[in-house]
């Protein structure tokens, strides 16, 4: 069978189409708002709230988180990675192709004809740009917001309180982004799969979720011993290694290796499956 005059697989589904689309979807638009109004949220709370006094030896996160912006930054970060980083990640690789299945567009779409592998491929490449753009905007405007409120000043150390140069540690505030978001590629993966399985963007995205949370629940039994260092949950907080007064490396390579390791699977198994579906019926 010839092609029809004019036809050319690869300039079906532009990205630029595909980024405009989900540009203007209100979710999208809510979910931004929400990320960069977080750390003003947790800059009020701060200012507002009571101060404790008392601090023992052993400084938690959270007791140094109006020392410095960079301190308030890696906590609001801390805060925001097991939960809602999640979400907003599920939410735009969860609904992507789910939402084309619910509004039967997507039998629409593949008879323009766009080729399965692209029309996944160019919508896996949109959802993944939105995540990443949602895991950096949040710490990068919690270190603006705590940078204003708290000032410039040099970072504390959970834990020890030891104290290390700002422009030190701000090198290395971009190796917690980047871990952050190599990190989050399983949740990406497996909102993915579970989008190309379902036509309902909600059960895509709570899919995905629920069985994040079964995996922080399940990597609190410590009777599972090393087998939970297989979980993608057990790693989510290597990126504190980069904050150390001694960087240290170990943690964050196996943490990225498993959740490398996972997304590849996740993703291959959605082409796969995608490849086979019905979307006619």
């Amino acid at each position: 069978m010839t092609a029809a005059p004019g036809y050319a697989p690869r300039r079906t589904l532009p990205l630029r189409v595909e980024i405009v689309r989900q540009f203007k979807r209100r979710r999208t638009i809510v979910m931004f708002g929400l990320l960069l109004a977080l750390p003003w949220i947790l800059v009020i709370a701060f200012q507002f709230g009571p101060q404790g006094t008392d601090r023992d030896q052993s400084l938690r996160i959270s007791d140094l988180a109006t020392e410095s912006g960079l301190n308030f930054a890696a906590f609001a970060l801390s805060v925001s990675a097991s939960f809602l980083l999640v979400v907003a990640v599920a939410l735009f690789c969860g609904d992507t192709v789910a939402s084309e299945a619910n509004w039967s567009s997507l039998r629409y779409l593949l008879a323009a004809p766009v080729p399965r592998d692209r029309l996944l491929r160019q919508k896996l490449i949109v959802a993944l740009g939105y995540s990443a753009a949602a895991v950096i905007c949040l710490p990068v405007m919690a270190l603006l917001a705590g940078t204003l409120a708290f000032g410039w000043n040099d970072i504390q150390i959970p834990g020890t309180g030891e104290t290390i140069p700002a422009f030190d540690v701000l090198p290395r505030f971009g190796i917690v982004i980047a871990y952050a978001l190599v990190s989050q590629l399983v949740v990406a993966a497996l909102a993915f799969l579970v989008s190309t399985m379902t036509d309902s963007p909600l059960g895509a995205v709570g899919g995905a979720v629920g069985l994040w949370i079964v995996c922080t629940i399940l990597q609190a039994v410590e009777a599972l011993g090393v087998l939970r260092e297989f979980l993608p949950t057990f790693w989510n907080n290597a990126w504190l290694d980069a904050l150390a007064p001694e960087l240290e490396w170990s943690g964050m390579i196996k943490g990225a290796s498993v959740s490398i390791t996972y997304a590849a699977i996740l993703l291959a198994v959605a082409f796969r499956r995608f490849r086979r579906k019905d979307v006619v019926s």
